[in-house]
């Protein structure tokens, strides 16, 4: 290695090839600095060096140079790969860097099965099925996952759960499932079914209507009134989401629309999803990119690192044009096997797509700078501490409060991007099973839960924090995965040896140590909050339920005195305090009270003095 003295510019310049490659610059301590590709080697580089540098962004990246690399390559398209490459593995810190290189979600439909399920997929799509996608986040995977399940009753149980499945599970009793795994619908019929999502995930809506509105007078021919019901609901329900969707003339088109925006050194490049002709969402992402840099450039750098890594739809619209455009063309279309075209100036629907994909990019970019002063901040420091694919938008949290196992009562509170959502907190009377077992009582109350949330009942959270350490942690994931909702990432939150705020230590599954964030971090200070108000909110509905059940657990005790007659007792005596006060005379006077039972009475409440 040569250092900053021994580089000798002028005669490393004298011996670069005009043929295609690739250039670093390294600086003093040999780390990798900037990453760039040419056409031609000799003559991009020695543009570098020339003693009057138009770009001050250029002139002070030459104040950090110490060396220069370069390898040289067949085609200009083999120097673009190895650019892209390269930048991946030095992430330098002069070039426009993507920051969020996660793969995106997909619908996976495994054909291959006698009766097909659907799932969420990320990642090599290598087994045999159908994919579809790619959508822009988890939450729109989920929300179409879940118009399937109550437009066609298709399973999304694991095979494992398939086979050894005795009676229909949950799912068919809220109705999301035929449940083919005890028979109750025939190969052909759920064939039929898994036949109709396809066209569906395919765009054919109409087709899937017109298939319905078959199955349904025939059911009805045949005097099957409750199937034919079904169909009926299956066309209401396709209707209803036929009309949430922008479908545009272009139907059945697949394409990316890329939006750009930029204030104050923040870049904001929104690309927006169209498949089948329809949006189905929109996907942020925010470059770094050194000092001042030009919308071209970050626009073209975006492009070749973005498509470079996963699969491209058959055109992508951006705000402006790029450099590479031919160049990424040829690229692009290569690796899918078909034509890819990048275009900037468009017509009609596109252009309409593209001022929209630009609008959502400067919202994004205001929504980026004023989160530093908000909640919003918190909440992506949060998704950033437990690399979360996107910021989440609602939190729960639950803690379990009780006195040597008596009145154990747990508490769920909501935070979104806006606070504390109170009127979604609930609070759970728990069994007495669970008293002084603080994992059963936790397993009981995310049970009580969560079988709501998957009923669609209440909404689906994007974190789930429970109070405690790794018992509370292993209760809250077999909860899950009993519910089939194991996805959802779930976090314990453990007091610190010191039980000092500031110490909390972390628990998340898959992961062997504790997380332990700073003590000044917005996510801790998110954590902190979330937890500290489940258990306020726990421990006041504990202290409720233990006054109200000590005022009436005497009474309850005595034999032959019933609800009805304790609350005559009570109502004629003011309360417990008031009964105790009473004598035998005095309680045979109540309706319903015998002399018998009024000597019974007395003679409980003033055992061994405890008047």
């Amino acid at each position: 290695m040569h250092d900053a003295a021994a580089f000798d510019a002028k005669s490393f310049l004298r011996t670069l090839t005009h043929r295609p490659g690739v250039y670093r610059m390294l600086d003093a301590k040999h780390k990798v600095i900037y990453v760039g590709k040419a056409r031609d080697l000799s003559k991009r580089v020695s543009s570098y060096f020339h003693r009057t540098q138009t770009s001050p962004k250029t002139a002070a990246m030459m104040q950090l140079v110490a060396r220069v690399e370069v390898t040289v390559t067949n085609t200009e398209a083999e120097a673009l790969l190895l650019e892209y490459n390269l930048i991946k593995q030095h992430k330098p810190r002069i070039n426009v860097l993507l920051r969020d290189d996660k793969s995106y979600p997909y619908i996976y439909v495994s054909t291959d099965h006698p009766f097909p399920r659907l799932r969420f997929h990320r990642g090599p799509r290598k087994g045999k099925g159908r994919y579809f996608g790619p959508y822009p986040s988890t939450s729109a995977v989920r929300q179409t996952l879940n118009d399937l399940q109550k437009l066609f009753l298709i399973r999304n149980c694991r095979d494992t759960f398939f086979r050894n499945r005795t009676r229909p599970c949950l799912q068919h009793q809220i109705r999301r499932c035929t449940a083919p795994c005890v028979g109750l619908i025939s190969e052909e019929d759920y064939g039929r079914d898994i036949g109709a999502a396809i066209q569906f995930l395919e765009g054919r809506n109409q087709s899937v209507i017109t298939t319905f509105v078959d199955r349904m007078e025939a059911a009805s021919d045949a005097q099957e009134y409750e199937l034919a019901a079904r169909f009926r609901d299956q066309i209401a329900k396709l209707k209803e989401i036929e009309a949430r969707q922008l479908v545009s003339r272009s139907a059945g088109k697949d394409l990316d629309v890329i939006g750009f925006a930029s204030n104050g050194g923040v870049h904001c490049v929104t690309v927006m999803f169209i498949r089948n002709g329809a949006v189905v969402g929109s996907r942020d992402h925010f470059p770094r990119a050194q000092g001042e840099a030009d919308k071209q450039r970050i626009l073209n750098s975006f492009v070749a690192q973005y498509y470079l890594a996963r699969d491209v739809p058959g055109e992508i619209i951006i705000d402006d044009d790029i450099e590479d455009r031919e160049l990424l063309e040829a690229e692009l279309g290569a690796r899918m096997g078909r034509k890819v075209s990048i275009k900037s100036k468009v017509r009609g629907d596109r252009k309409r797509w593209l001022a929209m994909a630009c609008t959502n990019a400067e919202q994004g970019l205001n929504l980026r700078l004023a989160s530093n002063a908000t909640i919003r901040r918190q909440f992506a420091a949060l998704a950033e501490a437990l690399d979360l694919e996107e910021v989440p938008e609602r939190l729960e949290c639950f803690d379990v409060s009780h006195t040597s196992g008596e009145a154990t009562v747990a508490s769920c509170v909501v935070f979104n991007t806006a606070g504390p959502l109170k009127s979604d907190y609930r609070r759970f009377n728990l069994s007495p099973t669970s008293a002084g077992d603080d994992y059963s009582a936790l397993a009981e109350a995310l049970q009580r839960r969560y079988a709501r949330v998957k009923k669609g009942e209440v909404p689906m959270p994007d974190v789930l924090f429970v109070d405690g350490g790794k018992g509370q942690l292993s209760e809250a994931a077999a909860v899950l995965r009993e519910l089939e909702l194991d996805w959802l990432q779930v976090v314990a939150v453990a007091k610190g040896r010191a039980r000092k705020p500031g110490a909390e230590r972390l628990f998340i599954p898959g992961r062997r140590t504790a997380l332990q964030l700073p003590p000044d971090s917005p996510a801790l200070l998110l954590v902190q909050q979330i937890r500290d108000e489940a258990h306020r909110f726990a421990i006041t509905g504990h202290r409720q339920r233990r006054a109200k059940a000590r005022n009436t657990s005497r009474l309850e005790q005595i034999p032959g005195l019933g609800p009805k007659k304790r609350r005559e007792l009570l109502r004629q005596f003011g309360g417990l305090q008031g009964v105790i006060g009473a004598g035998v005379d005095d309680l045979a006077k109540v309706r319903g009270i015998s002399r018998t039972l009024a000597e019974t009475i007395y003679n409980d409440l003033h055992i061994d003095g405890q008047h």
